[in-house]
């Protein structure tokens, strides 16, 4: 590829960000690993200060252009699917406080997202072993902490119906399967009691970056309205 003279950081970030939101929407890739990319095919192996870089909220802004673009007809019910999924297991992990964080949450969630949960707990352990005693076959692995303090244990599974043992886990599996033709992919990472009271938090557009089960839920009774979400 061809050296491209750096002239207008202003032009370039928008490439780039357009360029990461299709990969992001298209391929379900992460907003670190789609910036990257979309970089390098703009610029080849040139090193680039991060001035000319997007942030996230400028990629994110494109990502939903583009699925109001491309995918009208599709993105909301997806994203309904996803968030009614979220709210059957945030009940179920109620004791433990969890919250919903990530695409699913800012409404830009597509076939290729995963739902991610955070938990506030007296004991982490009580919620592992809430999993376990309900047959979750479960991975563990380590997160970063939000406030990028160390990392926290972080329980990840592909859910198929099979938790809760409720009937409107096992009929949501099926339109699941009918919609996504897929599994999707649950991280629940757990954090001490403590943490909550830092974690509630705007970003620069005013919007929460987590959310509890009551706000889920008007979230959703909100999109069956008509609303926007």
């Amino acid at each position: 590829m061809s050296r491209r003279i750096l002239s207008d950081p202003v032009r370039l970030r928008e490439e780039i960000a357009q360029a990461a939101a299709r990969m992001i929407a298209e391929d379900g890739a992460d907003y670190a690993t789609a910036k990257r990319k979309a970089a390098r095919q703009l610029l080849g192996e040139q090193r680039v200060a991060g001035e000319w870089l997007p942030d996230n909220e400028m990629i994110e802004a494109e990502v939903r252009a583009y699925q109001a673009l491309f995918h009208a007809d599709t993105q909301p019910r997806i994203l309904a699917l996803m968030r009614r999924l979220a709210v059957l297991a945030m009940e179920d992990l109620a004791p433990f406080r969890p919250y919903l964080v990530g695409a699913v949450l800012n409404g830009t969630a597509t076939e290729h997202s995963d739902i991610y949960l955070q938990c506030f707990c007296d004991s982490p352990k009580d919620a592992t072993l809430h999993l376990l005693n309900a047959g979750v076959d479960f991975e563990t692995s380590e997160t970063r902490h939000f406030n990028g303090r160390g990392e926290v244990e972080t329980l990840s599974f592909l859910w198929k119906g099979q938790w809760p043992d409720r009937r409107e886990a096992r009929l949501l599996a099926g339109e699941v399967r009918a919609e996504l033709g897929a599994p999707v992919g649950i991280h629940i990472a757990l954090y001490d009691a403590d943490d909550e009271r830092g974690a509630v938090r705007t970003d620069a557009s005013g919007r929460v970056n987590r959310a509890d089960l009551q706000a889920v839920q008007a979230l959703l009774a909100a999109s069956d309205a008509g609303d926007s979400n």
